[in-house]
């Protein structure tokens, strides 16, 4: 015998030492037995001694339980009657909200003089689905001589053991279980059967006088206490049994909190909350908020504590009960904050407090300022947001959807900005940050908060057709996709008066260099062929091109931008008109630019794309003069410039009136030709006029003329004159003219020398 427990002592004892290293850990268990809801109507309320809640019941097969394994069977041939677990097999102690306590079973080994065994027994403990044993049980061994193994499964795998020797009586501590005469060890959380082995080193042959007996159990570690006199007690057994219970924790049902409430037979009502299982078991329980009491398995679930019933406040204070909570105050003439725990409350000083009145007063204006400012910022922040949306609707913005949604797609490059984005890109829209103003409102220069630099148009207060407009350039620019173009960024309707967002082009307006050049050396003729031919070419593009027609209505030389390689870029389409397919011309009320505006439109009020061919006209004419289309300064024969151009080309004055850069650089073909296409653009009748695609393809043709046709008479040494008086007396032959120009061209005394200008 001796030998078989060595051996179990060494194959165990690593187990042991591990298990010895305990952690204490204690609950308060809470009860749900409080208030009038406690069972079931119709239901018994108490077993006993015992009073037994729901989800708990009494009866087996009653009904008064949530589930059959929480019946309690009530025997009543004890007296009083005793409360056993639904399998019979445990007597039932105490029921909390998580918890509930059984009396305890006993492994016993006793042995007489001689070692021999004279009687004891194992235990083994199962339970059922919805109760573990709670990891606040310790496994306990009690005895000199002797050792125990516990092993248990279901739920959770385990296996440890305990080993209690001494060998004198007086080594013994009362108190102490720490391997001398007691033994203790912790079991893991969700284990809900095991077995005790119990056995002997030496069969308690050396600590017989005062140790016959050794004893195993599972119990709750704070309801034993250890004493040397439980060695020789020979009804230790019988008081573990009575005193000293074993604690299950139980739970509801199978599932956590999250799936429970999704079902229709979650327990919890109201005023209560699900609690997820952290004792191993998967499942939940349900427990009243702070401040309520009750039963929460049944209807009408926890009531509100009236804490007010006990006086937590101050004798002074005041109690006034709230759901969950309660608050205290203090009476007329008692300062504080009416709690016990707190200031409490104190009677008020029959002196003036001047200082605590002043400060007090301080305070309270300073808390009044401050709210008032709070307020009225509030209130403004709130209409300037009632206002962005009204200027939103006033601005277009249904409009605009309504035309996007016509138009699917074409928008989804453009950003709609906000009111303090473009605030700030144009520092709040200084003076200083003025590009220019036209006919539709003032163009700002903007720094976005990308470092991206553009330019804001602003438009001026519109009535309702002004806001089509400004919405009819935005669903038109954002259809656009061409180099000469200027490109839509977006736009803001959220301001009083709506704006757009270009890329910003840099180089200003064909109208200022051409009027303000200064002889700056690149506005060459070349260069001007060249900015009229990529403007001609993206009108055609608008006229034929586009996904719908487009006819611009504005075409003027301060509508053609040039960027930073004196690229043309066309703008301001602001009053321009879709056209549908199927349509050639388009009733409108007249808009434009005098000078530049179509005499056949502004009679008839008949919109056609020949109007812009007319207006591009204007804008050749601008070019090769150097002349304004409208000058009050002028002559009244010279005071209209597309009307002086054909005159003067009728009377053959056509080189009187060109610009001398253009006369000096220009070949006589493409001078001649270029005023033969400006005289067809300005017919009055727009059928004769060319289309812009027309203009555009023989202006790119004119641009391959790149040596000057007088190179021929170098030899004569003598320049050409840069006055603007006749200057042929000789005849020049058709061969030298293209179109209907032929006939004398005065010259003056001097002879001429064209000079082949380098390109």
């Amino acid at each position: 015998m001796l030998l078989h427990c060595v051996s179990f002592l060494v194959l165990w004892l690593p187990f042991l030492l591990a298990a010895s290293d305990t952690v204490n850990r204690t609950r308060t268990p809470t009860t749900i037995t409080k208030g009038s809801n406690i069972t079931k109507t119709g239901c018994e309320r108490k077993c006993g001694n015992l009073t037994v809640p729901y989800p708990f019941g009494i009866g087996l097969g009653s009904g008064c339980s949530i589930d059959p394994l929480f019946d309690i069977n009530c025997k009543t041939s004890f007296n009083p009657p005793k409360p056993f677990s639904a399998s019979g097999n445990f007597e039932v102690i105490d029921i909390s909200d998580s918890q509930m306590r059984i009396k305890n079973l006993v492994a016993t080994g006793c042995y007489n003089q001689l070692g021999n065994w004279t009687g004891g027994n194992p235990v083994s403990i199962s339970l059922a689905q919805y109760f573990s044993f709670s990891d606040m049980n310790k496994f306990t061994v009690v005895g000199c001589d002797d050792l125990a193994l516990i092993s248990g499964k279901e739920g959770r795998n385990f296996t440890s053991g305990c080993v209690s020797l001494c060998s004198e009586k007086d080594d013994l501590l009362d108190g102490y279980c720490s391997g001398i005469g007691c033994c203790q060890t912790s079991i893991p959380e969700g284990l809900q059967k095991f077995s005790v082995d119990l056995g002997s080193l030496d069969n308690h042959t050396g600590v017989w006088s005062f140790d016959p007996c050794g004893y195993a159990f599972l119990a709750e570690e704070d309801s034993f206490i250890f004493h040397k006199s439980d060695l020789s007690d020979l009804t230790f057994k019988n008081k573990t049994i009575e005193n000293v219970p074993i604690v299950l924790d139980w739970v509801i049902g199978t599932q956590n909190c999250t799936e429970a409430q999704k079902a229709n037979d979650f327990a919890c009502h109201q005023n209560s909350k699900c609690i997820d299982s952290d004792n191993g078991l998967r499942g939940y329980r349900c427990g009243c908020f702070d401040g309520y009491e009750g039963n929460p398995y049944l209807e009408p679930g926890c009531k509100d504590i009236n804490e007010c019933d006990n006086n937590p406040c101050d004798p002074q204070g005041i109690c006034t009960n709230t759901p969950g909570s309660y608050n205290c105050s203090c009476p007329r003439g008692y300062l504080g904050d009416g709690r016990k725990d707190g200031r409490g409350c104190n009677a008020q000083n029959s002196q003036f407090p001047v200082i605590k009145l002043s400060l007090g007063l301080g305070f309270g204006f300073l808390a009044l300022i401050i709210g008032i400012s709070w307020l009225y910022f509030s209130i403004q922040k709130r209409k300037i947001i009632k206002l962005r949306e009204k200027f939103f609707q006033r601005n277009g913005g249904l409009l605009l959807k309504q035309q996007l949604s016509s138009n699917e797609g074409s928008m989804e490059s453009a950003k709609v900005f906000s009111a303090e984005e473009l605030e700030k890109a144009t520092n709040n829209y200084a003076e200083d940050r003025i590009l220019g103003r036209g006919g539709y409102g003032t163009v700002y220069k903007g720094i976005l908060s990308d470092h991206r630099i553009v330019a804001i148009k602003k438009s001026r207060v519109m009535d309702q057709s002004q806001i089509e407009l400004f919405i009819n350039e935005v669903i038109i620019l954002t259809q656009v996709n061409h180099r000469n173009v200027v490109k839509l960024l977006g736009c803001c309707l959220e301001t009083e008066v709506p704006l757009l967002v270009y890329e910003y082009v840099s180089n200003d307006t064909l109208f200022y260099h051409i009027h303000n050049c200064g002889g700056m050396p690149w506005f060459s003729w070349e260069n001007r062929l060249r900015i009229a031919a990529e403007s001609a070419g993206a009108l055609a593009y608008l006229h034929s091109a586009a996904a719908m027609p487009i006819i611009h209505r504005d075409v003027k030389s301060p509508n053609i931008l040039l960027d930073e390689n004196y690229t043309a870029k066309i703008s301001d389409f602001g009053a321009s008109r879709l056209v549908p397919i199927d349509q050639t011309q388009v009733t409108t009320l007249v808009q434009g630019t005098l000078g530049y505006l179509d005499p056949e439109y502004f009679h008839t009020s008949q919109l056609t794309e020949k109007s812009d061919v007319y207006s591009f006209g204007v804008v050749l004419a601008e070019l090769m003069t150097g002349r304004k289309p409208l000058s009050s300064e002028k002559t009244e024969e010279e005071r209209n410039l597309s009307t002086y151009f054909i005159l003067s080309v009728k009377e053959n004055r056509l080189f009187k009136i060109l610009d001398p850069r253009v006369l000096r650089e220009g070949s006589l073909e493409q001078l001649h030709a270029v005023a033969e296409l400006v005289k067809r653009c300005v017919k009055l009748n727009g059928e004769e006029r060319p289309t812009m695609k027309e203009v555009a393809m023989e202006l790119e043709r004119l641009r391959k003329y790149t040596v000057h046709p007088w190179s021929q008479q170098e030899s004569e040494g003598v320049g050409l004159t840069s006055e603007q008086s006749d200057l042929y007396q000789v005849s020049i032959t058709p061969d030298f003219i293209t179109g209907e120009y032929s006939g004398q061209y005065a010259l003056d005394s001097r002879k001429i020398h064209a000079i082949n200008t380098p390109r």
